[in-house]
């Protein structure tokens, strides 16, 4: 069985240029290695906001790193050097839209600035790219969704779908913690536990 490895990518002019520390890719992991159970590898690249470099990137992570998952934050507003959504779709073989559907539909629920947001979803090869916000509590917001006070869910998280997704496209195996978001599959896409 192949090992889950997960690109994590932040596209920021200015933490590249050491300007101040990048958040993004810190958050990233922090929330993957509480939500996820299945064990994981993560390769990290903390590049500037210029598309031809993000792509270059992007195929990188995928076709020479074997990432069945890359994950971008920042870079996906309107601002003329927010290019990651273009970058993303110019080396994808096809779009997700849901993913960005789902993306503004959890950020409306905490800022009206999200209908700005540009955040794609698409399929490299056998590999799923989601364009994450910038900001950390963002991008716990768009991995779990709205919660109600007592942690039900008002708004699915787009990770929930993840999983299932991978598996489509033939990639490993992945199970969370339903505390921090709950996969979801068709009962006949879900495997036994296997005992360690």
């Amino acid at each position: 069985m192949s090992v889950l490895r997960i690109g994590l990518v932040a596209t920021s002019d200015r933490a590249s240029s050491g300007v101040y520390e990048d958040q993004g890719i810190p958050a990233l992991q922090a929330w993957l290695s509480r939500a996820l159970t299945t064990p994981f590898e993560a390769v990290a690249r903390l590049i500037p906001d210029e598309r031809a470099q993000i792509e270059a990137t992007l195929i990188d992570l995928i076709d020479n790193q074997g990432c069945q998952l890359v994950l971008t934050t920042g870079g996906t507003g309107p601002a003329l050097r927010d290019v990651t959504p273009d970058a993303t779709l110019a080396v994808a073989d096809r779009e997700m839209p849901g993913f960005g559907e789902q993306m503004r539909q959890i950020s409306l629920h905490f800022v009206p600035t999200a209908i700005l947001s540009r955040q794609v979803g698409a399929i490299r090869g056998r590999a799923l790219i989601l364009n994450l916000p910038g900001q950390p509590r963002a991008i716990a917001e768009t991995l779990e969704g709205v919660k109600d006070a007592n942690g039900g869910s008002v708004v699915a998280g787009i990770f929930a779908a993840v999983p299932y997704c991978i598996q489509l496209l033939d990639g490993p195996y992945i199970e969370t913690d339903p505390a921090v978001v709950k996969a979801f599959r068709p009962k006949s896409a879900i495997r036994p536990q296997e005992n360690p």
